[in-house]
C-alpha cells in the first residue's frame, strides 16, 4: 500500500523577493521600451551562441552518460527516502504525472513541425527534400525530445530528491550543495545559487507559455479564422491564467493528478489516431529506420559542432543548443516536481523510469506526426512545408485537417494543447513557489498566484519581442548560469552517492562480522553443550551402573547367606 506523506508549509524568504523583483522589471523594461530589450536580447544570444555552444553539448553529453552510469552502477540500490519508505503513487499515474507536467506541450508544438523543417533544413552534409533529408528530420526530431531532455529532467530531479528524502533538507537547489559543503551554503552563495535557478525556471517556463499559446492562437485560427496575433496569443494566456489559478488551489494530489490522467488518455488517444489514420506502414518502416539511427548516430549527434562552418553552426545554435539550452532552464521546474512525486522508489528504478519510457514514447510520438507531416508533403503535395515556415505553431492542425475526422481531431488536440497548458502552469507555479519559499513543500496559495502572473507577463513580453525567436533567445541565454550549477549538482551528488555507498558497505561487513562472530559463539556454545551434555551423561552412566553392580553384590550376598 502507498504511504503518503505531509509537507511543511514555509514563509517566502529573500530568494523570493530578489528573483520576483527581477522578473517583474524584465516585464517592464519590455512593456515601456521593447526595442531596447530586443537589441540586449540578440547581443547576449549572440555571445552565448559563439562562446557557449560547446557547453550545452557536451554539458548534455555529460548528463546522460551519468544517469546511464547510476542505472548499472551499485549506487541504483539506494532509495530515494528511508528505507521503509514506498512509492506514493502508482506507476502509470507517475509516469502521466511527469508528461503533463509540461513537457508534453513540446511533444504537441514540435511533433509536425520539427521533421518538416528538418526535411527543407537539413543539417549541413545533408541534400535539402530528399530521402535522407525526411530521414534526418525524423531523426533529430527524436533525438531533441527523448534520452538527452529526459537525462536532463532526471539529474537534477535525482539530486533534489536524494538530498530531500535521504538527508532531509529544504527542496532548494542550493540544498545538493549544502549536504556536502555544510551550513555555508544557508548564507548567501545559496540564496546566489537558489536565485539563479528561480530565473532560470521562470524564463523556461515562460517559453513553454508562449509556444503553448502560439498553438493554441494558431489552432483557433486555422479552426474558425480568429486572427493569429499576438492579442489573441495574449488573451490565451490571460484565460489559462485564470484557469490554471482554479486547478492550483485544489493542490497537487487533486488538481495536477486528475488532469494529467485525462491528458495522458487524450494524448495516446491522438497518437493512435495519427498510427491508425495515417500512412501506417510508412509509420512502421519510420520507426525502425529512425530507432536505429538514433542508436547508431547518438554519439555523433550528442558532440556535434561546426568551428570552421558558420552557416551549420548557425542551425546548431537555432535547433540543437536551443533545445539544450530550453530543457536546461527548465530542468529546476521539472526536477523538482519529479522529485516530488518520486519518493520511495529505487535510484534505478526512478533514472530508468525517467529515461526509458518516456524516451520510447517520444521517438514513437515524433515518428507517428513527424512521418503523417512528411507525407502529405512528400506524396500528397498538400504543401505543408511552406505553412510549416511561416506558422510552427498551425503545423499540427494543418496534418490532423488531412486526416479523417480531422475537425473533430483538431478540437481534441486543442483540449490537449489546453490541458498541457493549465498543468504546465499549475506545475510551474507550485514549483517557484516551494524555490522561493525555504524549499517548503507546501507553498502559500498567493506565492503560487504572484508567480503565475509574473510568468505569464513574462511570456507575453517574449512574444512581443520576436515570437518563436524571442522564446529561444530567453531559453538559451537564461539557461548558461544554471547549466555551470547542474554540472556541479551531478558531480556533488555522485560524491555523496559515493560516500553513502562506502557507509552502507561499512555497515554491511560490519553487520555480516557480526552474524559470523554470532554463528561462532553459537557453534562454540552447542560444542560446549555438547561436551557438558556428553559428560552428565557418561557420569550418569558410571553413576548407574555403579549404583547396578552394588545392587547385584548385595543381591549375591542375600542369596549366598540363604544358601
Amino acid at each position: 500500500m502507498a504511504k503518503h506523506y505531509t509537507y511543511e508549509t514555509k514563509r517566502p524568504n529573500i530568494v523570493f523577493v530578489i528573483s520576483a523583483v527581477l522578473v517583474f522589471a524584465f516585464v517592464l523594461w519590455g512593456v515601456l521600451n521593447l526595442s531596447s530589450l530586443e537589441r540586449v536580447a540578440n547581443t547576449a544570444l549572440d555571445f552565448t551562441i559563439e562562446n557557449f555552444g560547446w557547453f550545452y553539448m557536451i554539458a548534455t553529453a555529460f548528463f546522460v552518460a551519468f544517469s546511464i552510469f547510476v542505472v548499472f552502477s551499485p549506487f541504483g540500490r539506494i532509495r530515494l527516502g528511508k528505507e521503509d519508505d514506498r512509492p506514493e503513487y502508482p506507476f502509470y499515474t507517475w509516469i502521466g504525472m511527469i508528461f503533463a507536467a509540461g513537457i508534453g506541450v513540446g511533444f504537441v508544438f514540435w511533433g509536425v513541425a520539427e521533421p518538416v523543417l528538418y526535411y527543407l533544413d537539413p543539417p549541413e552534409g545533408i541534400t535539402p527534400e530528399t530521402a535522407a533529408a525526411a530521414e534526418a528530420g525524423l531523426r533529430y526530431g527524436s533525438f531533441h525530445w527523448s534520452l538527452h531532455v529526459w537525462a536532463i529532467f532526471g539529474v537534477v530531479g535525482l539530486t533534489l530528491a536524494y538530498v530531500q528524502f535521504r538527508k532531509d533538507k529544504p527542496a532548494l537547489i542550493s540544498s545538493a550543495f549544502a549536504s556536502y559543503f555544510g551550513n555555508q551554503m544557508e548564507r548567501w552563495p545559496g540564496k546566489t545559487i537558489d536565485t539563479l535557478a528561480v530565473l532560470s525556471t521562470a524564463m523556461g517556463v515562460a517559453t513553454t507559455f508562449g509556444l503553448s499559446a502560439m498553438q493554441m492562437a494558431g489552432g483557433l485560427s486555422y479552426m474558425t479564422g480568429i486572427p493569429n496575433n499576438f492579442l489573441t496569443q495574449f488573451t490565451i494566456i490571460a484565460i489559462i491564467t485564470v484557469l490554471f489559478m482554479i486547478s492550483a488551489s485544489s493542490g497537487v494530489n487533486r488538481g495536477i493528478k486528475y488532469l494529467s490522467n485525462i491528458n495522458l488518455f487524450i494524448a495516446a488517444a491522438l497518437l493512435l489516431f495519427v498510427i491508425v489514420a495515417g500512412p501506417t506502414i510508412q509509420i512502421a518502416e519510420n520507426f525502425l529506420t529512425t530507432l536505429g539511427g538514433y542508436i547508431s548516430n547518438i554519439v555523433p549527434m550528442s558532440l556535434e559542432l561546426a568551428p570552421y562552418s558558420a552557416e551549420e553552426s548557425e542551425w546548431l545554435g537555432a535547433n540543437t543548443i536551443f533545445f539544450w539550452a530550453w530543457h536546461m532552464s527548465w530542468a529546476p521546474f521539472i526536477g523538482l516536481f519529479i522529485a516530488r512525486v518520486s519518493r520511495g522508489r529505487t535510484v534505478r528504478e526512478y533514472m530508468m523510469g525517467v529515461l526509458l519510457l518516456p524516451s520510447l514514447v517520444g521517438v514513437i510520438w515524433f515518428v507517428a506526426f513527424g512521418s503523417n507531416g512528411l507525407y502529405q508533403e512528400i506524396a500528397m503535395g498538400t504543401g505543408i512545408s511552406e505553412l510549416v515556415t511561416a506558422n510552427e505553431e498551425i503545423a499540427l492542425f494543418e496534418v490532423l485537417s488531412n486526416l479523417p475526422l480531422g475537425l473533430i481531431m483538431s478540437i481534441l488536440a486543442f483540449l490537449l494543447i489546453t490541458i498541457f497548458f493549465i498543468t504546465s502552469a499549475d506545475s510551474a507555479s507550485y514549483v517557484l513557489g516551494v524555490m522561493t519559499s525555504q524549499g517548503g513543500l507546501k507553498p502559500m496559495l498567493s506565492i503560487k498566484i504572484i508567480w503565475g502572473f509574473l510568468i505569464a507577463g513574462t511570456a507575453s513580453v517574449l512574444l512581443l519581442t520576436g515570437g518563436l525567436e524571442g522564446l529561444q533567445t530567453a531559453a538559451i541565454v537564461s539557461a548558461l548560469p544554471f547549466g555551470v550549477i547542474m554540472v556541479s549538482m551531478v558531480i556533488v551528488v555522485l560524491l555523496m552517492m559515493m560516500k553513502d555507498h562506502k557507509i552502507e558497505n561499512r555497515k554491511q561487513r560490519e553487520k555480516h562480522n557480526e552474524e559470523i562472530k554470532e554463528h561462532i559463539r553459537d557453534e562454540m556454545y552447542d560444542e560446549m553443550r555438547d561436551e557438558v551434555y556428553d559428560k552428565v551423561k557418561d557420569d550418569v552412566h558410571r553413576q548407574v551402573q555403579k549404583e547396578m553392580n552394588e545392587e547385584s553384590t548385595d543381591q549375591e550376598k542375600d542369596d549366598s547367606k540363604r544358601s
